[in-house]
């Protein structure tokens, strides 16, 4: 019989049986289609600047988890330029927030304060033969896991010094009056005095959740009603304004002011961060509120107070809060609406009150609950709430912003769910993908049913979605049924209009979930932060894709775990059985870093498609492996041919690198396959 030619379809289709997409790919992991053959995806790169000491322009020690690490789960990124020619980068954890200048550039803390004590209001406490410390602060309202920055405090007359003191601490555990911090020292019995009377106590803002908890307000929380800090409310009664923000899922939005930046953690304040002229000075966001004092100017009294989302639009500069209050009017309140929407006047952060000489103004949505998020483009800046999205288009005076609606009954996963491309955007809904191109549309997927039947809905505020244009891709982490964390990935190649997926298991099997992504032309290559140990680590680190062709989040740097898979396709002629005897290879290692580069290609024979896939023989002429009771075949640069034995009625073929559980198997290596051959002769019945 003649060579039988292995081609597939590009991408990955899991709507119809392994049997019923004969011709195509069924599996995939950290594998891409370009040209419309897969390939092993690009490396990546662990970016190693450390967390600086200097804080607005003051040395200070402050807590640092491990090199290239920050402290808390990053859920965004933005990547700008100043006048000065500094490539800033900012990401949000749920514990702080961050902006670094350059690539592996020192990371400065510039997270907002909440308040800063008069002098003596704190006081410490020690304990002989213990590192807790307690600390007496009968006006501190916040939580266990804040940061507190202490200064002009002395020593306690033992091992607990002044410079042990005027540090950074997280709180440990809250009372009544009092909270715990960790030193790095154990008392003494002489360390019996209380810091002075010169104590300073600067703390930060509220810290967030790691994962979205359900039920977060109004008669949220057990018998007792909502519990944080050492503050509750009775059972079924409403939550305090502002307490939810602080047990919630921790995210943020962001966008340039100038060369300045405007920032806000959902359900919290405004805050609003100015650049230094001296790089190695990153003072601390400051908050915009109504009678705060920014670059000599005062806020206005009806600035809003909390907000769900924000924008600087790219039309006249406007500051735009979504989902927000409204102190303004008949029906004034500090609550937060989450449909309501206010922009400032052109050209301002300090005027929000509507006028005949300004622009600023404000606009309540009726379709939907709450808005979820907003995406700018080219000419408009699209609004989405729970269930429709709206047109939002500048004007001009005397209405400013026009609103429209585009689509009704339809869904968003998160506020971090959506990203454009080419003038369009794309968005991951509650159960299936959406586009926006000047007419909604649903967006067909050949993995719809594998995404959204192991998917949990519950922690879709986590889902992260972003571009990698170099590829033409769109990406979105999301996690799966059983995770309460990212740990999987789907994508949409939008020139060639296919898809594929993966998991983010790295080689030692700890999940790498990316929960930020930017894909900035300001740096070399898109950028993505991961968990930065197993997956539920309170570190993240920042990660460059498609650096090199490894995973170097660790050094040294491992293997990436690769491999495509395909349907079952016929070797018989349905009722006699086919015999394999020879494989053709045909595999490119371009781009691979070692001399000689290796992958593995498994052929997988099966009877029936409802039967359990078979071995074949152990063939005499290769190198081999088993891989699920499978034989699989050691495929080098030159490799010309490989005689197999494999009988059956169907099979499926496979290709990968990285799995041999060698520490050198794989590190190195790209590939890209082609289309290899299969020499087959008819076999019996039985």
């Amino acid at each position: 019989m003649p060579l039988q030619k292995l081609a597939f379809r590009p991408g990955t289709n899991r709507e119809s049986t392994n049997y019923g997409n004969e011709g195509g790919w069924y599996q995939t992991n950290k594998v891409r289609f370009r040209s419309g053959q897969p390939e092993k995806i690009g490396g990546w790169a662990k970016d190693n600047g450390a967390l600086s000491t200097v804080i607005a322009g003051v040395t200070t020690t402050v807590l640092t988890p491990s090199t290239g690490t920050l402290w808390g789960v990053c859920r965004s990124m933005w990547n700008w330029i100043t006048l000065s020619g500094y490539n800033l980068l900012s990401l949000g954890t749920n514990l702080k927030y961050y902006i670094q200048n350059g690539p592996g550039g020192n990371f400065y803390d510039v997270t907002p304060l909440r308040e800063t004590t008069g002098a003596g209001a704190a006081t410490f406490a020690a304990t002989t033969g213990s590192s807790t410390i307690v600390v007496t602060d009968s006006g501190y309202n916040g939580q266990t896991g804040d940061f507190v920055t202490f200064s002009g405090a002395v020593g306690l007359g033992g091992n607990v010094t002044a410079a042990i003191l005027n540090a950074e601490f997280q709180i440990t555990y809250i009372s009544s009056s009092t909270y715990s911090i960790t030193v790095s020292v154990v008392a003494t019995a002489g360390d019996s005095g209380n810091g002075g009377a010169s104590v300073v106590a600067a703390y930060q803002i509220t810290t967030g959740g790691e994962v979205y908890t359900v039920g977060v307000g109004w008669g949220a929380g057990g018998w007792g009603g909502v519990t944080t800090g050492y503050a509750s409310t009775g059972w079924g009664s409403a939550a305090p304004a502002g307490l939810g923000i602080g047990i919630q899922l921790r995210t943020w939005s962001q966008s340039n002011f100038g060369e300045n930046l405007v920032f806000n953690p959902r359900g919290g304040a405004m805050y609003y961060w100015d650049t230094n002229a001296n790089p190695t000075i990153f003072d601390r966001g400051v908050v915009i509120a109504a009678g705060a004092t920014i670059s000599g100017l005062t806020v206005d009294s009806t600035c809003p107070s909390i907000a769900n989302f924000i924008t600087v639009s790219d039309s006249s500069r406007f500051v735009i809060a979504f989902g927000t209050n409204d102190p303004t009017g008949v029906y004034a309140t500090t609550a937060l609406d989450p449909m309501q929407i206010r922009w400032s006047d052109q050209e301002s952060i300090w005027t929000w009150t509507p006028a005949i000489t300004n622009q600023a103004g404000d606009y309540r949505l009726s379709h939907g609950s709450a808005i979820i998020t907003a995406q700018q483009t080219r000419q408009e800046i699209l609004v989405f709430t729970d269930s429709a999205i709206y047109s939002m288009q500048y004007l001009g005076p005397p209405y400013v912003w026009s609103f429209q609606i585009l689509g009704d009954n339809i869904s968003i996963a998160g506020p971090n769910a959506v990203a454009s491309a080419t003038n369009i955007t794309y968005w991951m809904g509650l159960d299936q993908f959406y586009m926006y191109s000047g007419r909604v549309e649903i967006l067909p997927s050949t993995l719809r049913e594998y995404v959204f039947t192991d998917i949990n809905r519950a922690q879709s505020f986590q889902f992260v979605s972003g571009t990698n244009e170099g590829y033409n891709e769109v990406w979105w982490q999301y996690c799966s049924a059983n995770s309460n964390v990212i740990d999987r990935y789907v994508i949409y190649n939008y020139k060639d209009n296919v898809w594929y997926y993966g998991d983010w298991n790295n080689y030692a099997g700890a999940n790498q979930g990316r929960t930020a992504w930017l894909d900035s032309a300001l740096r070399a290559s898109p950028m993505a932060t991961a968990y930065g140990t197993a997956g539920g680590s309170t570190n993240a680190i920042l990660v460059y894709h498609e650096d090199g062709v490894d995973d170097g989040t660790v050094n040294p740097a491992v293997p990436i775990v690769a491999n495509v898979q395909s349907s079952d396709f016929d070797i018989g002629d349905g009722n006699n059985f086919g015999f394999v005897w020879r494989l053709i290879p045909d595999l490119t290692f371009d781009g691979s870093d070692v001399n000689q580069p290796t992958a593995y290609f498994t052929a997988i024979p099966r009877t029936f498609p409802g039967a359990a896939y078979g071995p074949s023989n152990d063939p005499a002429v290769t190198s081999t492996q088993n891989y699920q009771n499978q034989i699989t075949y050691n495929i080098q640069q030159f490799t010309q041919q490989v005689y197999v034995r494999i009988r059956g009625r169907q099979m499926a073929f496979r290709v990968s690198s990285g799995t041999t559980g060698n520490a050198l198997d794989g590190l190195g290596v790209q590939w890209q396959l082609g289309a290899p051959r299969i020499d087959i002769r008819p076999d019996g019945r039985r």
